[in-house]
């Protein structure tokens, strides 16, 4: 139990690292950032070239860590837990599913805020910390 425990810490703060660096500097370029939500074919193609490079990211830095330290994952476990990762991101960069859980849950006026920070930025960050939690429980666990 331990050993797992381990693993999902290691990697846990792994996957944090990784998304920042892929979110906000190496994995998505600025017309990706601006149209991954547009509407049919073209929102979808430019969100998908933002989570491969995103998961290009990830991937480089977890096989690094996991070669580093030897830790032991399994290929069950990196693949669930890099698909999850992969399809939750998707699904939150799309907005529309951050927008609809903020205006459900009471908290519309803070998904429309703009300053002193912006709601649905900080709300799809958040969600994004969540999923990668999950992916590291199944990374560490499976």
């Amino acid at each position: 139990m331990l050993v797992s425990a381990i693993v999902f810490a290691v990697v846990a703060a792994t996957l944090y690292a990784g998304h920042q660096v892929a979110d906000h500097v190496l994995g998505q370029s600025d017309k990706q950032a601006a149209h991954k939500a547009a509407p049919g074919w073209d929102g979808w193609r430019h969100l998908l070239g933002h989570v491969v490079a995103y998961h290009l990211v990830v991937v480089v830095m977890l096989a690094i860590t996991i070669a580093a330290l030897d830790l032991p994952v399994t290929a069950l476990g990196l693949a669930a837990g890099l698909g999850f990762s992969a399809v939750s991101h998707a699904f939150l960069d799309r907005r529309w599913p951050v927008r609809w859980l903020l205006t459900h849950t009471g908290s519309g006026d803070f998904a429309d805020r703009q300053a002193p920070i912006c709601g649905m930025y900080l709300a799809d960050q958040s969600l994004h910390a969540a999923c990668l939690w999950a992916s590291a429980l199944l990374i560490a666990c499976l």
